[in-house]
């Protein structure tokens, strides 16, 4: 595993850092790794929103098979004037 040394990080943000971590019990250098697994993502994490971009265009892009047998909206519309 990688060893990550930080210099110069500003006064006020370490210590945002280390309230952070006290309050949730962990490290420092616990809650770094976790805000870096958070707003940092992998090979694997882009390629599986890739897929998931993809897998939403191709949906998006099908037209629905048929309306079943609900009526469509104009027809609720007509009927809810006509009443």
């Amino acid at each position: 595993m990688a060893t990550l040394h930080v210099e110069n990080v500003p006064d006020d943000l370490y210590k945002a850092l280390r309230k952070r971590a006290k309050e949730r019990g962990n490290s420092i250098s616990t809650e770094v790794i976790s805000l870096l697994r958070e707003e940092v993502p992998t090979e694997e994490e882009l390629r599986a929103r890739r897929r998931y971009f993809e897998q939403m265009e191709r949906l998006r892009s099908t037209k629905p098979q048929g309306t079943g047998p609900f009526p469509t909206l104009e027809e609720m519309i007509r009927e809810d004037r006509e009443r």
